[in-house]
């Protein structure tokens, strides 16, 4: 399931954007105001930000501006009044990858969506050492055997994957494992980082300890 940040203060826009986005299927934290969206960014992973620009104690423009310095990447649309040609603009040097006019159309929102991800989405067929993932078929190959793995342990392993040699923490596993209002004890990590190391041959699962754990071939 994809997550996404919602950042809009319009109450009644907002619950409209935020039942739009549910019923296509994805997972929606919506903040009212710039601090509780930063706050949020960096409690857990998210696929895409779709942001208002005139939002209380951090603008929109300036909450991008500060990710980007961060090093976040996430694709971000930006929700825009039909006056604000120019901090449209902004929002692109800033590291806006789209932008769509208030109020929006629903089925306009939902495919600037859909094709952002799609765009944003790692590569559907990657390798590491003797592992192979193939995305769109949910797979994932050791020396050319499948895998029989459970759908926590599958995402956890394309995790590892696309961080390959790069520490992934607990709380990226615990925010691409469980909804964010799911409760997550290290021992819950444990058990399924526990499960791969016994199903791999060819790589290793370092622990990182206090902080979270390593795919090393």
């Amino acid at each position: 399931m994809y997550k996404i940040l919602l950042l809009e203060d319009d109450e009644l826009l907002g619950e409209t954007i935020e039942d739009l986005l549910d019923d296509a299927g994805y997972a929606i934290t919506w903040c009212r105001n710039g601090q509780e969206a930063l706050d949020k960014s960096y409690e857990g992973r998210y696929d895409l930000y779709l942001f208002d620009i005139n939002v209380p104690l951090i603008d929109g423009l300036s909450l991008l501006n500060e990710l980007r310095g961060a090093n976040d990447a996430t694709p971000t649309i930006f929700l825009t009044s039909h006056k604000e040609h120019a901090k449209v603009l902004q929002g692109f040097e800033n590291g806006a990858d789209d932008y769509i006019k208030k109020p929006a159309e629903p089925q306009e929102l939902l495919f600037r969506i859909a094709a952002l991800i799609k765009r944003s989405a790692p590569k559907v067929q990657e390798c590491h050492a003797e592992l192979c993932i193939n995305r769109e078929q949910r797979e994932i190959f050791e020396a050319g055997a499948l895998l029989q793995l459970s759908q926590k342990e599958y995402a956890l392993l394309d995790l590892f994957i696309q961080h390959k040699d790069k520490t992934v923490t607990k709380e990226m596993i615990a925010d691409a494992l469980w909804h964010h209002d799911e409760s997550v004890s290290d021992g819950a990590i444990r058990v399924y980082v526990n499960r791969l190391k016994q199903e791999l041959k060819s790589v290793e699962i370092e622990n990182i300890r206090g902080v979270g754990y390593r795919l090393i071939s």
